[in-house]
């Protein structure tokens, strides 16, 4: 439950007290639902799930790993598609196979459903391209150049992917530092952002959202540990976080989602948490705790060792996706996408709303009073 405020108020000379009692604070919680996936490389197996959305359906659909040989070279034959699991977490098919070619992929990433056309949109990392797919899984074109690995990133190509109102969609170039604006199509028609560090600029934009309540962007700056809000036309409004551990704090900020009442809730990647904030950048909540294992190095199985498949475990977190009072959160190096209920994320009426129908009740019962004190008083005299 929600923090109580209560009111009370005295009205002097007349010896009457009322006491009220104000809406419940805003208090929004994460609790562990269910897992999807586990980890592997077999038919419904994850591994470094950096993508996920949910169809109107309830279907998840999970961006899977890319696969590599001993040597470190490119096996498409391993991860490298879209899997899709049904509303209970059970795995259904797959979208998109390993390699260069028409609708191949060489390490998916980002990913996001058209609310208009219900395409599929899909980053394409090495292969430096966003595929699109039909609702049933078909290619239907890619699109799309972005920029290239710049040292000390480890990811590049093409990021969070969004859609505006009008069906314009909106994707981040990680190593660009700027979200391109592309028409449904494909066709580039603007972009918002540069490389820096000051308001409206970017070092590393992982995460991108459209707010469905204000159409504000919301960015999980990665390399600048912050969240940036930008106004539709792209100005900067509001920067909050800094590098740090403690409470609304981040270290390298991954995915980014916000819900129908403006909570913004982000994965903050190597504290292997999400944390929760209100539409003001104000800190709500945060959950998860880091696996013991480190995090794999380059060439070693994509796994942490020893597992740790606890709820509410990670080994980082990443691609992340809100649906319905559920956030899905992408569990990197434990091949497996946690499942969170969401609640108490409604708005309720602000402290100084309720105060002022209290003392509006106040003030009806003070008039009350003080008539039938004149009424008592006319008929002594009339007595």
């Amino acid at each position: 439950m929600g923090l109580v405020k209560s009111l009370s108020i005295t009205i002097l000379g007349a010896g009457f007290t009322v006491l009220a009692t104000s809406a419940p604070a805003k208090s929004l919680s994460l609790k562990y639902d269910s897992s999807i996936g586990s980890p592997g490389f077999g038919p419904g197996q994850l591994f470094v799930p950096q993508g996920i959305t949910v169809d109107d359906s309830g279907n998840i659909l999970v961006s899977n790993g890319r696969g590599l040989n001993p040597d470190g070279s490119f096996n498409p034959n391993i991860g490298n598609k879209v899997d899709v699991f049904n509303p209970q977490g059970q795995y259904l098919r797959s979208i998109g196979k390993g390699g260069k070619g028409p609708g191949e992929f060489d390490e998916p990433s980002a990913l996001e459903i058209d609310p208009q056309t219900k395409n599929l949109y899909v980053g394409d990392v090495f292969n430096n391209r966003v595929n699109i797919y039909d609702p049933q899984g078909s290619y239907i074109k890619s699109f799309g150049s972005f920029g290239g690995l710049i040292p000390g990133r480890a990811f590049f190509g093409p990021s969070g992917v969004t859609f505006d109102k009008t069906g314009n969609v909106y994707i981040g170039d990680f190593s660009g530092d700027k979200i391109n604006k592309y028409t449904k199509d494909g066709e580039l028609i603007g972009s918002i952002g540069s490389s820096g560090t000051e308001p409206g600029k970017f070092q590393g934009p992982a995460g991108v959202r459209i707010s469905p309540v204000n159409g504000n962007f919301y960015v999980s700056d990665q390399f600048n540990n912050r969240v940036q809000v930008l106004s539709p036309e792209g100005k900067p409004i509001l920067t909050f976080g800094k590098q740090g551990t403690g409470p609304g704090e981040f270290n390298q900020p991954i995915g980014i989602e916000v819900d129908e009442f403006g909570n913004i809730y982000v994965a903050d990647s190597i504290n292997s948490r999400v944390q929760a904030f209100d539409k003001d950048g104000k800190f709500l909540t945060a959950f998860g705790k880091p696996a013991a294992a480190p995090p794999p190095q380059l060439g070693e199985p994509p796994f942490g060792d020893p597992l740790d498949l606890t709820p509410g475990t990670f080994n980082w977190t990443a691609g992340t996706a809100y649906k319905d009072g559920k956030l899905y959160v992408g569990d990197f190096f434990q091949g497996r996408v946690q499942v969170l209920k969401v609640e108490g994320a409604s708005q309720v009426p602000e402290p100084s709303s309720v105060l002022g129908l209290v003392l509006f009740g106040v003030g009806a019962t003070a008039v009350r009073l003080k008539k039938r004190q004149q009424q008592k008083a006319a008929v002594s005299l009339a007595k």
